[in-house]
């Protein structure tokens, strides 16, 4: 489903239509042949599928009445941003399920209630990347006196995407699950966290690395990421 803002025309338009994909990146908007992906059931794939299924079924069949009002009542409170920069509202179901899903992967326990803060976590602007072909892994350091670091329960969970040639500037995906630090209380979580890359890396290349803060309460930040040339 494509997304379309209208003025005297059409403004802005995101996703797809017919054969053609819209979307916008730090250059502007484009449009590209629409492409049809494959459904491989790889392993990855299948684990998020039971994660969801899984979590949807907590929502209706665990959750109690005012556990779900409070996610609702969160989600009411708390602005979002689509495809085309705008603001919009999730429903408390979508934010129970983009909150716990990586927490349930991990098998960590799950947030029953909704926040009662109703504003995101903000992103850690020290994010930063590294990576090594001879050791085959990437090294993130973040700021470790954050909130989320401090606090049993609180979460960074990170995403590698793969490897693109040197003179790339921008990447949007595919990115597949590549570690996680949980919030020590007391002391913090320990950075920087280093962990063998999902895909193989090799020197000159260039890789990103997404990012999400989870807070206790079950606050999920937008995402953020830093990326790297890999080196020998």
């Amino acid at each position: 489903m494509a997304l379309v803002k209208l003025g005297g025309g059409i403004i802005q338009l995101s996703g797809s239509i017919a054969g053609n994909t819209f979307a916008r990146n730090r250059y502007g908007n484009y449009m590209r042949a629409r492409t049809k992906p494959t459904n491989p059931r790889s392993t990855q794939q299948q684990a998020v599928r039971a994660v969801i299924q899984y979590l949807t079924e907590y929502w209706s069949e665990t959750l109690s009445d005012a556990e779900r009002t409070a996610w609702n009542l969160y989600a009411d409170s708390v602005a979002m941003k689509n495809k085309l920069g705008e603001t919009t509202k999730l429903s408390g179901f979508n934010h129970f399920i983009r909150s716990n899903a990586t927490p349930a992967r991990l098998l960590l326990p799950i947030v029953k209630s909704g926040p009662t803060i109703f504003t995101l976590p903000d992103a850690d602007t020290t994010f930063a990347i590294s990576a090594s072909e001879a050791t085959q892994n990437i090294t993130a350091t973040f700021n470790n006196t954050l909130d989320w670091a401090v606090e049993s329960g609180g979460l960074l969970s990170m995403l590698q995407g793969k490897p693109q040639n040197p003179q790339i500037n921008f990447f949007n995906g595919p990115f597949r699950f590549w570690t996680a630090v949980q919030g020590v209380d007391p002391g913090g979580a320990v950075s920087p966290k280093e962990a063998p890359a999902v895909f193989a890396v090799a020197e000159g290349q260039k890789i990103w690395v997404t990012a999400r803060i989870m807070r206790a309460d079950g606050r999920l930040s937008e995402i953020f990421r830093a990326s790297c040339t890999v080196a020998a």
